[in-house]
């Protein structure tokens, strides 16, 4: 209980709630954090290792991110322990107990996250209903197909880089994790005319000092083999991605990758983060000491959510993509401009912004958190 309520500040959690079901070896973590602006969205996360640490965090990067966005959803997360790449019939099993175990809880709308998707979804809307990410077949707007996320994050750079003195055209790029949101980014980045040297998943590193073929990277991953099947670049370790010479450096993976430990070791000019919380407080402040732009996740990946929120109210895929690009856009400038005439981070710039929508929102109920 102790650990519990160590979690919780005067933003949240509202509530964490362990799920366990012996029968089906199913072992899972829900934390709604705020939702003062309405029902929280966040995806499931599936991975042998979370924790329930992690999903607080992750459920607070949340509140933080569709507020930034000003969406009418509070923050939240779901954490389901087991291998993501297990046989889909146990798969599915898994979901759909977690789905039925937490049918009660209104205040949290299910989304996909890293080891689920689209399917899963489907599977979750088939149990309860509460559900956003759906497949197209059933009245959703697929985010991982359309790349939601790597879309905003495009935009984000594209503006980002108004503040840089480079453009996008021969930009060097290193992607850590070509997954739903890596391997999008790098397809709307290439396309621009940037050039993306580097990239790695949970088995590699592939390097390619002349550019490395996104087109053909997807193909091998949709087959389910490591980007180090590639056969035109020099194969690599996991961690080698951070030492990549390049002009943008893009986490599209786990939490905690840039920490205070290694953050000595990027060689980079700009890093977005597409992943959520990334690159730690600590090394986000010796970036900036060093003169490396960092923009944070909850501004920079939140194409995702948005479209989430988009598809919940029942819009066309369309008008999410569009409302992806012209919030990014704006809230980007609007956090940039911040940091550098009030001489913070850009983190800090965004947190505040969003902090003042919460605490709006918070303003108008009996209770803080409910």
């Amino acid at each position: 209980m102790d650990n519990i309520l160590s979690f919780t500040d005067e933003l949240g959690p509202l509530k964490v709630i362990h799920v366990h079901e012996p029968s089906i070896g199913l072992k899972g973590v829900l934390v709604v954090d705020n939702v003062a602006k309405g029902p929280s969205i966040g995806g499931v996360r599936m991975a042998p290792d979370v924790t329930t640490s992690e999903c607080a965090r992750l459920a607070r990067a949340m509140t933080f991110k569709n507020a930034a966005a000003d969406l009418p959803h509070g923050g939240g997360k779901a954490i389901l322990i087991g291998d993501p790449k297990m046989p889909v019939a146990q798969k599915e099993v898994l979901i759909r107990g977690f789905a039925c175990a937490l049918q009660e809880v209104e205040q949290y709308i299910f989304a996909p996250d890293m080891g689920t998707n689209e399917e899963c979804m489907a599977w979750v809307k088939d149990e309860i209903g509460r559900v956003v990410g759906l497949p197209r077949e059933v009245g959703g707007i697929p985010l991982d197909e359309i790349g939601a996320t790597g879309w905003g994050l495009s935009h984000v750079v594209d503006e980002t880089l108004k503040f840089c003195d480079f453009t996008i055209s021969g930009a060097r790029i290193a992607v850590q994790g070509f997954g739903a949101v890596g391997k999008h980014v790098s397809r709307f980045l290439k396309k621009q005319g940037a050039v993306i040297v580097a990239v790695s998943d949970s088995r590699g590193t592939i390097y390619n000092d002349k550019g490395l073929d996104v087109e053909q990277l997807i193909v091998i991953k949709a087959q389910g083999k490591p980007v180090t099947e590639y056969e035109d670049g020099e194969k690599r370790s996991c961690e080698d991605i951070i030492d990549i010479a390049c002009d943008i450096w893009i986490p599209a993976a786990r939490p905690d990758v840039i920490n205070e430990e290694n953050v000595h070791r990027l060689n980079t000019r700009l890093v977005v983060e597409g992943a959520n919380i990334p690159v730690t407080h600590g090394a986000e402040k010796i970036l900036s000491e060093k003169g490396v732009l960092c923009v944070p996740d909850f501004i920079a990946n939140a194409g995702g959510v948005i479209c989430a929120a988009m598809e919940y109210q029942g819009a066309s895929q369309s008008a999410a993509m569009a409302a992806i690009e012209e919030k990014l856009r704006r809230n980007t400038i609007e956090v940039l401009l911040a940091a550098k005439d009030e001489q913070i981070l850009p983190r800090e710039a965004a947190m505040a912004m969003a902090r003042k929508r919460i605490d709006r929102a918070m303003s108008f109920c009996r209770w803080n958190l409910f």
